[in-house]
């Protein structure tokens, strides 16, 4: 239940708060006191958009905090822990901040989250119906979901696994038409790849190839040159001829520090050292006679050699930068051209798979209808029976469900019917609102005092199957007056028998059946008009009854009216 509402610098409103409790709560004011604002103070809290232009003049943001006791609703609980939130003892503080800039923040338990985890937690907890929800129920599509509201869990999930299968069939036909559509493309496709692919098989690369290649080709292609390098390094470590070398010069100079080693212990350690260097002179000296006697010019290798590079070259400037390269794209277009050759397989795949969904379609559809045929039946019944008590004793409503042929539907018995995202049916409410009256669509035969009264019938019905803890009605009695009103605050009173029901009104009717009245009063100091919540007493009660009836708060007709309304509305059944 909702028990508190703050709000700050939101409209015409610069502080208030309204306390709230069980029961039925009404809010009366002026025109243009700013009734309204609540409603959209409650907007913003079920996550609702913000509008920067709302924020009071002069004021730097708007904020608005609700306070829930969620002590009977553990998925509330666990959605607030959810968020990062925290649940003091039983109650939880939503918050919204709207900047006068058009910056939004949102809070759940003190914990800062995204508008849309906000509206997570608070939506399931309170149902807002204004005006424009009475031209939205209009709609056949309104009118089809309110049916499907109306028929619970069952519908919910037939409709859920007709969908699921209708999602399945609108993919599976889109890809078939890809597939048969782009034929053409997909054959001069696999055509590139498959030529290519015989490129490369006709080259066979190994991995590296090419890098090893280049190697081996500057090798042979300077084999005289690095022999003559090679055999004057191999003179210079150690000559064959005599002459001085790096080896007789190491030798040398062992054969003098080994000449001094007993008169200093580090010229002997030197002179170790240089023989280090000595053993490893002889070894570099012999792998430089190995390196240049295997060296050899060798015209037809290199000539093959260079061959075999440029058969890769022509590879690498089509396929990839390196040989390593063409090899993944071959093994990618290899992936690629298998399934483009599938495509007849695939297609006689889709098909099949196209008409097995279509056959499990029509079942789950005729399922769905089948449901929401008895929910209309008894949803009839029940606000036939509902307008009666809202002074509509003749009238007769009829919740309607039919199916309509499609040039391009599907084929179901000796029909052709259209299945659409929520199944084939077409939903529409009839109203004949006077004995002898044709049933009509609600958007043809329905006034605005009748469509108010069908739509509170409805929230009253729909109450019942899918309750919700907090309803909100912002003037939804419009249209509505005399005996009709007295029959709304009634029914209103008798909702909030089991949910807790917040009503803005202009009707002294339906106010004066409520548990709480709060007016809100508008004040003004020439040049910034402000406005407040007010809880009545008795008195005020009287008073602001007296000023609904007849625009005065001190006519003692019309506070004698609303003493006598009051009464009235007190031995009322609730």
């Amino acid at each position: 239940m909702l028990e508190e509402l703050r709000i700050t610098g939101l409209g015409v409103i610069e502080s208030a708060t309204l306390e709230l409790g069980p029961g039925l709560t009404v809010i009366t004011g002026e025109t243009g006191a700013g009734k309204t604002m609540v409603v959209t103070a409650l907007g913003l809290l079920l996550g609702g958009r913000a509008d920067s232009g709302a924020v009071r003049s002069g004021s730097r943001a708007a904020r608005v905090e609700g306070t829930l006791r969620v002590a009977d609703l553990p998925h509330v609980v666990a959605a607030v822990d959810a968020a990062g939130g925290e649940v003091e003892g039983d109650q939880v503080l939503l918050a919204r901040n709207v900047a006068a800039e058009g910056r939004s923040r949102a809070f759940v338990g003190g914990a800062s989250v995204p508008v849309s985890q906000l509206a997570e937690v608070a939506e399931p907890l309170v149902a807002v119906h204004g005006q424009s929800d009475q031209h939205r129920l209009l709609q056949t599509r309104a009118q089809r979901e309110a049916l499907d509201a109306y028929g619970g869990q069952q519908t919910a999930t037939l409709l859920s696994d007709y969908r699921a299968l209708h999602a399945d069939l609108l993919a599976t036909e889109r890809e078939l038409a890809e597939v048969v559509t782009h034929a053409r493309e997909r054959a001069r496709e696999a055509d590139l790849l498959r030529f290519g692919l015989g490129e490369i098989e006709a080259v066979s690369p190994q991995e590296g190839e090419d890098t090893a290649l280049a190697d081996e080709e500057q090798r042979l292609g300077h084999a005289d040159t690095l022999r003559t390098a090679a055999e004057s390094a191999r003179e210079a470590l150690s000559s064959d001829e005599g002459n001085p070398d790096a080896l007789a010069a190491v030798a040398a100079a062992r054969t003098l520090l080994d000449g001094v080693r007993d008169h200093d212990h580090a010229a002997g350690e030197l002179a170790d050292r240089v023989a280090e260097i000595t053993y490893l002179l002889s070894d570099v000296a012999a792998d430089v006679a190995s390196y240049a006697g295997g060296i050899e010019t060798d015209p037809a290798r290199l000539a093959s050699v260079s061959e075999r590079r440029a058969s890769l070259t022509a590879l690498t400037r089509k396929y990839g930068e390196t040989v390593d390269e063409v090899l993944a794209w071959a093994q990618t277009s290899a992936g690629r051209l298998a399934e483009l050759d599938d495509t007849d397989d695939r297609v006689i795949r889709l098909r099949d798979q196209r008409d097995d969904l279509r056959a499990r379609l029509a079942p789950a559809a005729a399922a769905l209808s089948d449901a929401r045929a008895e929910s209309a039946a008894r949803l009839s019944d029940e606000l036939t029976g509902e307008l009666a008590l809202l002074a509509m004793p003749h009238a007769v409503l009829r919740v309607e469900v039919r199916q309509s042929d499609s040039d391009d539907g599907l084929e179901v018995g000796a029909r052709r019917l259209r299945f659409g995202s929520s199944g084939v049916d077409e939903v529409e409410i009839l109203l004949a609102a006077n004995t002898g009256s044709e049933l009509r669509p609600l958007h043809k035969g329905a006034s605005g005092g009748e469509l108010s009264r069908v739509m509170l019938a409805l929230e009253v019905a729909l109450a019942g199957t899918s309750p919700v803890p907090t309803f909100v009605f912002d003037e939804v009695d419009s249209g509505v007056g005399g005996k009709a009103a007295i029959e709304v605050g009634r029914r209103l009173a008798k909702l909030a028998g089991s949910a807790q029901v917040l009503v803005v009104t202009h009707l002294p009717q339906v106010a004066a059946y409520a548990d709480r009245h709060v007016a809100v009063e508008k004040s003004s100091d020439g040049s910034v008009t402000t406005s407040g919540l007010t809880l009545l007493d008795a008195a005020g009660r009287e008073r602001e009854l007296s000023r609904m009836f007849a625009g005065m708060d001190d006519s003692e007709t019309a506070l004698a009216h609303a003493r006598e309304l009051l009464e009235a509305a007190g031995h009322s059944p609730r």
